[in-house]
């Protein structure tokens, strides 16, 4: 159960400013991180419940500066994809239980931070040729399934987008676009499941201020601060939680 106590602020707070950094200044790779937090101290279902409404707002606010500056056909794509991997995401869901989540969370955090070490030390090169539209549907699934079991669709749509060579505003304006059609997706099915709660929604209430002060943050960053050093923090953040999570699933 969600208590709205003076602990659970002290995280959420700068855990949904950090979201709002991430999508509205660094193309949504690593939002995911602010749910992943949450879900150390909250059960999993509660965690996705209070963020969800918050990122959709976040969308929202970051629409305006990045407007109609997206690749339609390379988001299309990805869209396509994602509507199924949205409904694979709800049948999970209604099968596992709690401890599966945070197993689930954890190993999506790992990998990520593993895929963008792999990027960094050259393992793996995008960019050098665009990749394939069958390519972009697959990704498309992985972009609906992990947003929904985690709000961690960032990375496979940054595969995607940034084998198509999209330049860096045309990419975050890409992203901006295609998680703000898959977060209102997502909405629907969250309410049948039950992860909306009355204390959900009252706790995104009182964490709107800090979901539009991380966007502006972020739209602000976008162009002043390095990339490498927003996401160094990320990597880090990711790595600690996901491990505690793996930890606490498998204890």
């Amino acid at each position: 159960m969600l208590e709205l106590t003076p602990s659970f602020f002290a995280v959420a707070v700068p855990a949904v400013i950090f979201a709002g950094i991430s999508k509205g200044g660094f193309g949504s790779g690593a939002a995911f991180a602010s749910s992943t937090i949450l879900a150390l101290f909250l059960p999993p279902g509660i965690a996705l419940g209070v963020m969800l409404p918050l990122l959709m707002l976040i969308d929202v606010a970051s629409l305006r500066p990045y407007w109609r500056r997206w690749s339609w056909p390379d988001a299309r794509v990805l869209l396509l994809g994602g509507v199924p991997g949205v409904i694979l995401g709800g049948l999970l869901y209604q099968v596992t239980n709690d401890d599966v989540l945070r197993f689930i969370i954890g190993m999506v955090a790992l990998a990520f931070v593993a895929w963008q070490a792999a990027l960094a030390r050259g393992w793996v090169k995008l960019g050098q040729q665009p990749l394939p539209t069958g390519m972009g549907y697959v990704l498309g699934v992985l972009v609906g399934f992990t947003s929904f079991v985690s709000h961690a669709g960032g990375p496979p749509a940054a595969v995607y987008l940034l084998g198509r060579k999209l330049d860096k505003t045309t990419y975050q304006a890409s992203t901006v676009l295609i998680f703000w059609i898959i977060n209102i997706l997502k909405f629907v099915p969250y309410a049948f499941l039950g992860i909306f709660t009355w204390q959900t929604l009252l706790a995104d209430l009182f964490l709107v201020p800090a979901a539009l002060i991380g966007t502006w943050l972020g739209v602000k960053a976008h162009r002043m601060i390095p990339e490498r050093l927003f996401f160094a923090v990320t990597y880090v953040l990711l790595t600690a939680t996901g491990v505690k999570l793996i930890w606490e699933a498998l204890a």
